[in-house]
């Protein structure tokens, strides 16, 4: 039980990542029915973005003032590939049977990762990622790493906006009124065509932020790590109910949490030694996706269509 706050620490920390990738899947299914496979890639894109800025900043540049600026050049190339795969790979097939779209967003997920191998300098292996100087700081008992209290900070900070956004703005509420009906809401006035980019942008810049956080965490970045991430992320968007944005964020923290104590506690369960460890902690988040669908096949919030955007 000593452990008992660094595990949650460590689960509410991995999950906020979960959760900030799963929004671009729970808010492009939410309107275009399209369950977005590339978004991994996207989130891996924007996190090479983020370091390419880094390396371009001169020696000895603050990185608490280099942070910033990695983030808007993450934004930058995770939402341009992200709208252009909207407007050159989905877009043409949005009147196709569903396997179609599926299909090329897994084979836009290759394309990206081969790009990124091929093209990006020295990308055969895993890139360093700057990291904050300076220990880690104790709270309620839990030992955080200060690179860790970003996404604690930006996660809560990027739902509440997003909140905002969506239920007090104009594009906002046609992103409601598109997840709802399309056709009507065109025949209203609302430019869907603007709105499905707006989804697929706003996803993008989440999974860029995600990705920041995840080299200030891991010191790395590679041209692997959207793929595990990518599907813990949809994971999460399914657990928590896909299309909704609140349940994105409720699923990753679950997700997180359980697999940080499936870590630290199945292998202390007699003879369920050969089951713990990190080893063991993905098959554990798959398990409880099983046994929360099993129960609740809508997800644990459901989906709401007033959110599905």
């Amino acid at each position: 039980m000593n452990e008992l706050p660094q595990q949650l620490a460590n689960g509410l920390i991995l999950g906020a990542m979960y959760g900030l990738i799963a929004i671009g899947y729970t808010m492009v299914y939410g309107i275009v029915q399209l369950i977005n496979f590339a978004h991994g890639e996207i989130f891996m894109v924007g996190g090479f973005g983020a370091l390419t800025v880094y390396l371009w900043m001169p020696d000895g540049f603050a990185l608490g003032a280099a942070v910033p600026l990695m983030i808007l050049g993450g934004i930058v190339v995770s939402v341009a590939v992200a709208t252009a795969a909207e407007r050159f790979a989905y877009r043409p097939l949005r009147g196709a049977p569903r396997l179609a779209p599926l299909i090329t967003a897994i084979g836009l997920s290759i394309v990206l990762q081969q790009i990124v191998w091929m093209w990006y300098p020295d990308a055969k292996k895993d890139h360093p990622f700057p990291q904050f100087e300076g220990g880690p700081i104790d709270v309620f008992g839990a030992s955080i790493q200060r690179g860790d209290l970003f996404v604690l900070i930006a996660a809560p900070l990027c739902m509440f906006a997003l909140g905002l956004f969506v239920t007090k703005t104009r594009s906002g509420r046609g992103m409601q009124a598109t997840a709802q009906d399309p056709d009507t809401a065109k025949l209203m006035g609302v430019n869907t065509d603007r709105i499905i980019v707006m989804a697929f942008a706003i996803g993008a810049a989440f999974a860029a932020i995600a990705a920041v956080a995840y080299g200030l965490k891991n010191g790395q970045v590679g041209f692997r790590m959207g793929f595990l991430m990518g599907l813990k992320a949809f994971t999460a968007a399914v657990l928590g109910g896909i299309g909704n944005i609140y349940g994105a964020m409720l699923g990753g923290i679950v997700l997180g949490v359980a697999e940080s104590l499936a870590t630290g506690y199945i292998g202390d369960i007699p003879g369920m030694d050969l089951f713990g460890g990190g080893a063991w902690k993905d098959v554990w988040a798959f398990t409880l996706l099983i046994l929360v669908l099993l129960f609740r096949p809508q997800g644990l919030l459901g989906e709401r269509v007033a959110d599905r955007a």
